[in-house]
């Protein structure tokens, strides 16, 4: 992506503190230097990435923090385009962030890095430098993390150990099974080499939720990562897979190979009843009835319950719709109940159900989209149990909301003041008709300007892209409750807009 008219947009505005702009001039500079041929060559012992990109990647690994926004920006002045900064940002955070001891934590500066791209998708042409921008802060302060525990960085890999061809498939799905990462790492380079996108895809969103470990982080990474590869080019694609495979054989405690753990539980009872769907099941009716039933049941039953329920309603004739608004709706529901600093689990089960439906509407094989429903289903009252074990837990319930009407701007205040109230006048706002859209522009805008983690990101992306999937009556409490995570318009300004800007003037 390059946008000549945007980059001057910005290059002439910083974002105040609230949701406008003063416009500004700043002069443009003369272009970058030529990148010598030093500053080219790879660095020994470490993975070697396309040389058309390897000196930008290097540009963000090896800048001091406090000196990255205007390096990058003097790189924007000299034409720098959005699609390189956003390919070098993804594979500077899997050469250099190890996904251990858990595909969260620091490894949030690469999960983040779809989610921010998705809020610059969204954001006015003024604003559109800003995510991506304090997305390379949050590599640097992760990569400082990675370097205090170890300073991890990917390795070059042994060529004589690559498969070719079908041999790679093989090779990748054996090593998989075995949750080995040294069998792995060769594999996966073979299979990026041999396969294409929609097959590599379909291999590994159902590798992203086979388990529940990391409370959902790895069927996030599938999906995010797939996502900026078909942004960036999926010629970047072979050190993103080596990471994502490495993330997705993390296991504490026994292999799992050799072990019957809770987490791995779900995947393999769910292969064996998967086959008691009916054959046309992904077509039926939309049913609100039958959408309140699933909800219920993930507030208080057992993951088996709630599969045998979603399996019992599909063979019904349910349209898979109302199990996937059940989903979001536990997910979100389990959000709103927890209070604001007390907790991310919940909040990882709404991006969680993002990735795993948005895997689940790009997978073209039916078993596969069984399997995904059928997971996301299980993780549910999994995450309820995971929520209610880090504290206090409220008991609102998604489909007894009430409320009255309020304007957009009274709503935004009332996020940094009462969440409850806020809720409950959004929901009256929407079911009088009110037009959401004003509402989502701000709250992007607020996470740009207030947000102070990658978890900002990544919960707004995900909720108003799955609020838009949502049937009409769901998505309106759907977007209601998700103000529990969002950023108010009283929040502190995280100073974003001010550093972009020195680094700019």
């Amino acid at each position: 992506m390059r946008n000549d008219t945007s980059r001057r947009r910005f290059l002439q505005s910083a974002a105040a503190a609230s949701l406008s702009s003063h416009l500004f001039d700043l002069p443009m500079r003369g272009l970058l230097r030529p990148v010598s041929a030093a500053e080219a060559a790879p660095t020994p012992g470490t993975v070697q990435l396309r040389p058309e990109i390897e000196p930008l990647v290097r540009l963000l690994e090896e800048t001091a923090a406090e000196r990255v926004l205007e390096k990058v920006a003097e790189r924007i002045r000299a034409g720098l385009s959005y699609q390189d900064l956003l390919a070098a940002l993804m594979l500077a955070g899997v050469r250099n962030i190890e996904p251990r001891p858990s595909v969260g934590f620091k490894f949030h500066a690469v999960l983040v890095v779809n989610s921010a791209h998705l809020a610059s998708l969204a954001s006015p042409d003024e604003h559109r430098w800003l995510p991506i921008l304090w997305a390379v802060e949050e590599f640097k302060r992760s990569q400082l993390q990675d370097t205090r525990e170890g300073d991890w960085t990917m390795g070059p890999l042994d060529e004589a150990q690559v498969p070719h061809g079908s041999r790679a498939v093989t090779a990748f799905h054996e090593a998989m099974n075995r949750w080995d990462p040294e069998a792995v790492d060769p594999a996966v380079a073979g299979l990026a080499r041999s396969a294409g996108a929609n097959e590599l895809f379909e291999i590994f969103c159902r590798y992203g939720a086979r388990d529940f470990r990391d409370i959902g982080h790895k069927a996030i990474f599938v999906s995010n990562s797939w996502r900026t590869l078909q942004t960036v080019g999926w010629q970047h694609a072979e050190p993103v897979l080596r990471s994502l495979a490495y993330a997705l054989t993390h296991y504490t405690g026994g292999n799992p190979a050799e072990s019957d753990h809770e987490v791995d539980q779900p995947w393999r009872r769910n292969l064996e009843v998967a086959g008691k769907i009916r054959a046309d099941w992904q077509s039926g009716r939309i049913d609100d009835g039958a959408t309140r039933e699933l909800l219920a049941g993930m507030r208080s039953d057992d993951w088996r319950t709630t599969c045998d329920t979603t399996i019992a309603q599909l063979n019904a004739g349910v349209d898979p719709r109302s199990i996937w608004d059940a989903i979001h709706s536990s997910a979100i529901e389990l959000s709103m109940n927890q209070p604001a600093g007390s907790g991310v689990v919940p909040l990882h089960a709404v991006t969680t159900a993002n990735a795993l439906r948005f895997a689940f509407l790009q997978s073209g094989r039916e078993d596969t989209r069984r399997m995904l429903l059928l997971q996301a289903a299980a993780f549910m009252p999994m995450f309820r149990e995971a929520s209610r074990r880090g504290g206090e837990f409220g008991t609102r319930k998604l489909d007894e909301m009430q409320g009255e009407t309020a304007n957009v701007d009274v709503i935004l205040q009332e996020i940094s003041g009462d969440r409850d109230q806020a809720c409950d006048h959004l929901h009256g706002y929407l079911a009088n008709n009110g037009d959401p859209q004003p509402l989502i522009d701000a709250a992007r805008l607020l996470v740009f300007f207030k947000g102070t983690n990658s978890h900002d990101y990544k919960y707004s992306s995900a909720t108003f892209e799955d609020y838009a999937l949502l049937s009409p009556g769901w998505r309106e409490r759907y977007l209601a409750a998700s103000v529990y995570k969002l950023r108010g318009a009283g929040d502190s300004d995280n100073g974003l807009a001010a550093r972009v800007q020195a680094a700019l003037a």
